[in-house]
């Protein structure tokens, strides 16, 4: 009994450290954020989850939601603007709900035809492990045109 009541001591502090490095690293990520629309001259608006966002075009189509099947053509980089990845121009198709969940809450915020820029907080990215040539606790920006609501 005396063994399971340390293992759970020992949990509950290890996840007070994770939970302490997760609100951390929501800081930094901020003030990057920050940092690059102050630098970029970005007109972005921030919802509660860290999301920042830029509509340059809202569109005039349909309305997409978290569970819709879009087309998206986009360029994705880093805040030095690096490249990491990008669509052909006629864009991809994907639902929603498969991708990182940056791109799920924020290409609703656009309609058919609409384009802008999405700024995702690495928890809403790629968190602290990363993934390919993307490291962990990074910063992701996108351009992105929503050209179709498939469904």
């Amino acid at each position: 009994m005396k063994y399971v009541f340390s293992l759970l001591i020992l949990s509950v502090f290890l996840m007070s450290c994770a939970k302490k490095k997760a609100e951390n690293q929501a800081i930094e990520d901020a003030v990057i954020i920050q940092q690059y629309i102050a630098d970029n001259g970005l007109m972005a608006i921030k919802n509660t989850s860290g999301l920042n966002y830029v509509r340059n075009v809202v569109g005039g189509g349909a309305s997409c939601s978290a569970l819709s099947t879009v087309t998206v053509a986009y360029k994705g980089y880093f805040t030095d603007g690096t490249v990491f990845d990008e669509s052909p121009a006629e864009g991809i198709t994907f639902s929603l709900s498969a991708v990182i969940p940056g791109w799920t809450e924020g290409i609703p915020y656009f309609k058919e035809g609409g384009n802008g820029v999405l700024l995702v907080p690495s928890a809403l990215g790629y968190g602290p492990k990363g993934r390919g040539s993307i490291p962990g606790n990074t910063v992701l920006v996108f351009d992105v045109h929503l050209i179709e609501v498939v469904e």
